[in-house]
């Protein structure tokens, strides 16, 4: 009887918890359906982030700056604040990935970036950018990409309101991000 109990409970354990791990795993990050590209344009403030290694030199002020080049690419400028006080600045290219551009809308709002010289653009050298949330009002943006790793909170503004930080915030548990890496992102004065 023992031996019974013993080899029942076994099998319902092993059955039992592959099924929470599988419940516990999110579906797949899915991007907009669709972003307009010349309403995205324009300067954007990092206000909250996932930190990561290529901006571990960013302390504060970190910026980014579109504008739409010929044939549906994307110029990107980035800039922050170091511990220093100097600034950092980068220039990169993004193109649209695994979307179409279909007038001003890009279908769905996936892009890629790369920050390496023009020249080296033929290297694999690029990171998802993808939109996954953005207020009707295109007031903030959230960018992450398919693993939720790198997450970044963009505002039209140097801090976001309160019930926009408890709104992405909300949306993002629902997409399916753990959110203890989120840091916000001070902004001191505009970098030059």
């Amino acid at each position: 009887m023992t031996r019974h109990l013993l080899t029942t409970a076994a099998l319902s354990a092993a059955l039992l918890f592959p099924a929470q791990a599988l419940a516990q795993t999110p579906p797949p990050l899915q991007a907009l359906p669709s972003l307009n590209v010349p309403g995205y344009m324009g300067t954007w403030y990092q206000v909250a982030w996932f930190p990561n290694r290529f901006q571990r030199q960013c302390v504060a002020d970190t910026t980014a700056t579109y504008r739409q080049l010929e044939g549906g690419s994307v110029e990107v400028i980035n800039r922050c604040r170091r511990a220093d006080g100097g600034i950092d600045d980068v220039t990169g290219l993004a193109r649209p990935a695994d979307s179409t551009l279909k007038g001003t809308q890009l279908e769905p709002a996936k892009l890629e970036v790369s920050f390496v010289p023009a020249w080296l653009r033929w290297l694999p050298i690029w990171g998802d950018y993808w939109v996954v949330q953005l207020a009707d009002d295109g007031r903030y943006a959230v960018v992450s990409e398919a693993s939720r790793e790198y997450l970044w909170v963009l505002s039209r503004t140097p801090r976001l309101l309160p019930a926009d930080e408890t709104e992405i915030r909300s949306r993002l548990v629902q997409q399916g991000f753990d959110l203890k890496p989120w840091q916000l992102h001070p902004h001191t004065a505009a970098p030059r």
